[in-house]
């Protein structure tokens, strides 16, 4: 029954994501560029749920992304199913502890998912290619997503802990004590 809360308070914060996404940082913009924040949450539910969950739910807020705002379906989904992969993977082998560890995640994730975003609609929708402006735009983007990064994490841990406490259980191999 908790899991099923569970989902839908991240259903409810994916909307809320949205509304951030889409409203209020409209008005909060450092040269034109907005953070992207279904980078951050998918991030966020790929280390503290797992891999499975991360890309789930990056699928689907992908989707609804490539509906609602996107040129051709499938281009956010796959680039944010790929973020929640990525983020699942990283939840074995990093700290969800630190800090700078967490910061340095969100860098590289958004790096990669503006460059994949990038590549995809150059190949599929034949945009033309203006490298410098998209490297601005770029380090503009990862340097807004730290800094959010930084000013939100605390909320998501205490969040993520309890989501992985319920998902994954106490994983201490008990039979061996």
């Amino acid at each position: 029954m908790k899991k099923i809360w569970i989902n839908i308070a991240l259903v409810f914060i994916a909307l809320l994501v949205y509304f951030l996404q889409e409203n209020f940082f409209t008005w909060f913009t450092i040269a034109g560029i907005m953070p992207n924040l279904f980078v951050i949450f998918t991030l966020f539910i790929g280390l503290f749920c797992g891999r499975n969950k991360g890309i789930i739910y990056g699928l689907i807020i992908g989707l609804t992304l490539d509906i609602v705002v996107g040129n051709k379906i499938g281009i956010y989904a796959v680039t944010l199913a790929c973020v929640g992969l990525t983020a699942g993977m990283f939840a074995k082998n990093f700290s969800k502890d630190s800090r700078l560890t967490i910061m340095l995640m969100v860098a590289g994730l958004t790096a990669a998912f503006e460059i994949v975003v990038y590549i995809l609609n150059y190949f599929i929708l034949d945009t033309n290619v203006e490298v410098f402006e998209f490297i601005k735009i770029l380090i503009i983007e990862v340097v807004y997503n730290v800094i959010l990064t930084i000013i939100i994490y605390p909320l998501f841990k205490k969040f993520g802990y309890f989501i992985e406490h319920e998902y994954k259980g106490d994983q201490i191999l008990t039979r061996y004590f």
